[in-house]
């Protein structure tokens, strides 16, 4: 067993002094990469991410993906620290590649921070569906974009899903992009929500998650978009009256290993890969699941109106007109990749 495969991670001394928030197939040879972590004794993995432990991201993904691990019996186990314990997405990719966290799980547009084509795979309206994104990252339209990724920072995608569709929310229904105008729209701080802002017709005010909240509460933003599952874990139906289910974005979670997967051996990585494939598979069922659950409930306490006839064509047809003028040429190519992809 190697020295990096039995070390402690020097973040988790310190994991306990970070506060809990809630924020919103990879490289290497099939023989390993010549490490002897599989050789003399067990392996533990950390894997990180934002997320609750009562969302699918974590029951239905990383949970998923430990358990996986730890059945195959190939001397690994994975130890998952949640809820952005080891440090917000932007630190935790930093985290990554200098291998301090092994594997983490990530929005897209966290990772376009070090590799900027990965943010187009967060481009509104790139995907057709979950199903459309999770087929473009298992097949070989995203072995450019992938092999790109690991040329820059070292790192391997293992596997990508969509944890839902986002949607906007607001004080009044949201049916076309004439619909945006005059409203102050929260959108996260990245290059590419803000350009999907611009693409949809949205004043976007920039503000963080965890003080979402408050800012509709106050009047600061007029409305948001998000995932259900991410509104139902706010509280947002106690500030906004109707939800549009817009879709314009699937929301991306990209499962990433860091220099940790060259130590491993072949059986190793087999199993890992193996564990990943599992939670891609599940989690989408997980989230609709969820998604039908929150829906019903809303429906039943009136949290929400939900407007179910918005103009997504409209949507749709706007945003690609913007994205295509403005993507650079490798931005473009990613997003030609993705199209190419869609049945």
């Amino acid at each position: 067993m190697s020295a990096r495969a039995r070390r402690r991670h020097p973040l988790l001394a310190v994991a306990v002094l970070t506060p809990l928030v809630l924020t919103a197939c990879g490289g290497g040879d099939g023989d390993g990469g010549g490490g002897d972590a599989g050789g003399g004794g067990d392996v533990e993995l950390t894997l990180a991410h934002s997320y609750t432990e009562q969302q699918p991201q974590h029951r239905c993904g990383a949970q998923v993906i430990a358990d996986e691990v730890e059945a195959a019996d190939v001397g690994m186990t994975v130890e998952i620290f949640p809820s952005s314990q080891l440090g917000g997405d932007a630190d935790r990719i930093q985290s990554v590649i200098s291998g301090d966290i092994d594997i983490d799980i990530q929005g897209a547009s966290a990772l376009g921070a070090v590799h900027e084509p990965m943010s187009v795979v967060d481009a509104a309206y790139a995907f057709d569906d979950g199903e459309h994104l999770a087929r473009f990252f298992g097949s070989e339209a995203s072995d450019e974009l992938k092999e790109g990724f690991a040329a820059e920072t070292g790192v391997n995608v293992l596997g990508a899903w969509s944890a839902g569709a986002r949607h906007f929310t607001a004080n009044q229904p949201i049916r076309t992009p004439e619909d945006l105008e005059g409203l102050r729209m929260r959108f996260p701080n990245s290059p590419q929500f803000l350009m999907n802002a611009e693409a949809l017709g949205a004043d976007a005010t920039e503000v963080a998650y965890e003080e979402l909240y408050l800012a509709l509460q106050q009047g600061i933003v007029d409305g948001q978009e998000n995932p259900i599952v991410n509104i139902s874990a706010s509280n947002l139906g106690e500030v906004q009256d109707y939800l549009s289910l817009s879709g314009h974005q699937e929301n991306s979670n990209l499962v990433i290993v860091g220099p940790v997967w060259e130590e491993l051996s072949g059986e190793q990585q087999e199993a890992l890969s193996a564990a990943i494939d599992t939670a891609v598979e599940q989690v989408p069922e997980c989230v609709a699941e969820d998604e039908q659950q929150i829906l019903d409930d809303w429906e039943a306490a009136g949290d929400f109106e939900i407007v179910d006839d918005v103009d997504t064509d409209a949507f749709r047809t706007q945003a690609e007109e913007y994205l295509r003028a403005n993507f650079s040429d490798e931005q473009l190519a990613v997003y030609e990749a993705i199209r190419g992809s869609a049945e």
